[in-house]
């Protein structure tokens, strides 16, 4: 009899690349069925999960009753929570602790879990306002306490935020201006592509990954390496430019912008790994990543 995996973000970049690469796989397709979360099981997305044998569901997250119904059955489940949703810190906190609640009401028996670092005790409290970090890593430790068996999955920097701030500048030039050094290592990951390819090993690997943080990133690159692969690759000039912290929030909307800048000054310092190796993380991997290179030459934004 198959065992069940719920997957949260179904129809998301997380969830959707942990639901594709599960329905690929011989065997987890064989082992697994799948139920797929998602608000609306009527829109274009989880219909075509539908049609491919996904077991579509809606719930809420903020309702424990919800939850129940929804991971009734669940032998592993995979939870990714939206603090962008309401930015919101509480919410999202009480969100993933009430799944870890259910989690071990129902007797789950493997917990993948979408975190981060604590930026303020990784900085040794220099950055304290970075909540959607922190947030995660506060639920991560709740998962922890009350004894949930579970994995954690830390996705690297997007690739595709590249793609919303390399902008030409007034000389055509393509632009990153960022308030670190150019020398500050960005690990990056495809999350749409690449996220299914970690959490499935994870799921092959539970016996020796419970407890264990997995950093899904493809590679550490530095602004340099990403603006040459760019012109490597399109062979358009490229240009960094590091801004002082105020010009760098003077680009972003006020109730995001302290917490941007933090987050890329801890990328810098201590890290947002940090300062781990990501050998670990990819000794469990079966499938290639998508490398930067890669991720510039299918993409149209540059």
């Amino acid at each position: 009899m198959s065992k069940l995996i719920t997957v949260f973000g179904a129809t998301g970049n997380q969830g959707g690349s942990v639901v594709k690469h599960i329905l690929a796989d011989a065997v987890l397709s064989k082992e697994f069925k799948i139920r797929g979360i998602t608000r609306d099981t009527s829109k274009p997305a989880a219909q075509a999960l539908t049609s491919k044998g996904v077991e579509m569901v809606s719930a809420d997250l903020n309702s424990k009753d919800s939850l129940t119904s929804a991971l009734d059955g669940s032998h592993t489940v995979f939870l990714v929570t939206n603090y962008w949703e309401t930015a919101n810190r509480d919410i999202e906190v009480t969100q993933g602790k009430n799944v870890a609640d259910i989690a071990k009401q129902l007797n789950v028996q493997h917990l993948i879990f979408s975190t981060l670092l604590n930026v303020t005790k990784e900085s040794g409290g220099r950055l304290s306002h970075v909540p959607h970090f922190d947030g995660k890593a506060d639920v991560e430790e709740y998962i922890r306490e009350i004894g949930v068996p579970a994995t954690f999955y830390l996705p690297a920097y997007f690739m595709s935020n590249f793609e919303q701030f390399i902008k030409p500048g007034e000389d055509g030039v393509l632009t990153v201006a960022l308030p670190v050094s150019e020398g500050a290592k960005f690990p990056l990951v495809d999350i749409k592509e690449d996220t299914g390819k970690f959490v499935k090993a994870i799921i092959k690997n539970r016996s020796t990954l419970l407890g264990a943080h997995i950093l899904g990133a493809e590679n550490y690159y530095t602004s340099t390496q990403v603006l040459d692969q760019i012109t490597e690759t399109t062979g358009k000039k490229t240009k960094f430019v590091q801004v002082s912290e105020e010009v760098y929030k003077s680009f972003l909307p006020e109730f995001m912008a302290q917490e941007m800048l933090e987050n890329h000054l801890f990328i810098e310092k201590p890290g947002y790994y940090a300062g781990e190796t990501l050998d670990k993380s990819h000794g469990i991997l079966e499938d290639k990543l998508v490398s930067w290179k890669e991720f510039v030459e299918k993409s149209k934004a540059f």
